[in-house]
């Protein structure tokens, strides 16, 4: 039978967000073709526990190669894995996150294997069988169809555009070897994180992001204040226009040269939503926006909308969100 092989990325031990959406988006394109899906999951020891979550979003088979030696990703032992499993499934298409790690694992993926990636995909269809994906191209400015003359294809997915459902599969779980004789060529040691308390924006539930209608980094305040009346689950975020006058840290950036975001609550406040914008927040559950020219782009993607001066609009909106919430 045809498969339908998926990348789930792991981190400590635990599936990462993206792994949902990709083992996600492996079971629609496998109900198309009329495939199985397979995942594959490498990481450390105790990995197979967090593995078994995989068959309700429509798993199959869950391969999982576990070792101390992948506590930390490492690129040639997973490569290594990677195309043995392909070798052994032959699978129609390889699905990756377009995560730094999935980013990393495809292109020497490709390049290992001798096939074609189409990265930052954001759509999937069949014609005749095939796959044929949806990618941005020129920053964000046009968009491109791209049909593969080989298999397998490889795919990796920009995250939070494709949604999560659970498709329930027959979810067996399998261990693959990993031989620990292998050397690798490069070596991960460690893996540190940048020191912040906030939210990470791809993942906060709640973004309050900001452009340059708010004038000057030193009003930033108005957009804490908001964040701070939401409470737990809100993070801030920024445009492009922002971020390259250094007003806030690029990893607050949303859009198409930033982060791909997906909240429930999604708040634009002096952008004027340019399409390099939109397509890095356009999925949000809610989106207001909050800008002094009613004929502004972002009012076209917007659930609500507020036309006016936002120094005198935001004070008044944090406190309504305060008052609402008894904080």
């Amino acid at each position: 039978m045809a498969t339908i092989l998926a990348f789930a990325e792991t981190r400590d031990g635990a599936l990462r967000p993206v792994a949902a959406e990709v083992v996600s988006a492996a079971r629609s394109l496998a109900d198309e073709v009329g495939a199985q899906v397979v995942a594959l999951v490498v990481g450390g020891p105790g990995t197979a526990d967090a593995a078994s979550d995989l068959a309700r979003l429509g798993a199959d088979r869950i391969l999982v190669a576990e070792a101390e030696s992948l506590s930390v990703y490492q690129p040639d032992l997973a490569v290594e894995i990677l195309a043995g499993v392909v070798g052994d499934s032959d699978p129609t298409a390889v699905l990756f996150a377009a995560s730094a790690q999935g980013k990393d694992l495809s292109a020497r993926a490709a390049a290992h294997l001798g096939l074609a990636l189409a990265s930052e995909v954001t759509d999937i269809e069949v014609a005749d069988g095939t796959p044929v994906v949806t990618r941005p191209m020129y920053g964000g400015k046009a968009y491109g169809r791209f049909r593969f003359l080989g298999a397998p294809a490889l795919i990796s997915i920009r995250p939070n555009v494709f949604s999560v459902s659970e498709s329930p599969g027959e979810g067996s779980v399998e261990t693959l070897p990993v031989s620990e004789a292998t050397v690798p060529r490069t070596r991960v040691v460690g893996m540190e994180a940048a020191a912040r308390a906030a939210l990470d924006v791809r993942e906060a539930p709640m973004v309050v992001a900001g452009g340059r209608g708010l004038q000057d980094a030193d009003n930033w305040g108005l957009l804490e204040d908001l964040v701070a009346a939401l409470g737990d689950g809100a993070t801030l975020g920024a445009s492009r226009a922002v971020v390259d006058a250094g007003w806030r840290p690029h990893s607050e950036q949303v859009g198409q040269t930033g982060k791909v975001v997906s909240p429930n609550l999604y708040f634009a406040v002096g952008i004027s939503g340019a399409i390099q914008h939109l397509a890095g927040m356009r999925t949000a559950g809610v989106i207001v926006a909050v800008n002094k020219d009613p004929e502004a782009p972002i009012f076209g993607v917007a659930n609500y909308g507020v036309v006016g001066d936002l120094f005198e609009i935001l004070p008044v909106l944090t406190e309504e969100v305060r008052v609402a919430r008894g904080a």
